[in-house]
């Protein structure tokens, strides 16, 4: 079974490339089967629409991997890791989304 992640953000979002990084770091080690599909969200509306809780959002068929219960955002997202906040889920945390 094929999961499909969505990777939300929006344009300029300077936490996307460190985002996408660990995202696809975090598919290789957990062996799952993964279709990845990066969208740019431009304004209010869509990003309620598509679920995206700031930027960047990571949604692992349709559940946000940082479990964030936030309202839609076109914001910039901050994360709470083990070592304080950053501005993309860790490593281990897109790997546990990817593992439930």
């Amino acid at each position: 079974m094929t999961v499909l992640i969505d990777l939300l953000y929006v344009g300029n979002c300077s936490n996307l490339p460190v985002a996408r990084q660990r995202l696809h770091e975090a598919v290789a080690r957990s062996g799952v089967e993964a279709t990845v599909r990066e969208r740019e969200i431009t304004n209010a509306r869509d990003a309620e629409i598509h679920g995206m809780r700031g930027s960047p959002t990571i949604l692992v068929d349709g559940r946000d991997a940082a479990a964030g219960e936030a309202a839609a955002s076109m914001s910039c997202r901050l994360y709470r890791t083990e070592t304080g906040v950053d501005g993309a889920p860790t490593l281990e945390q897109l790997v546990e989304a990817l593992g439930s």
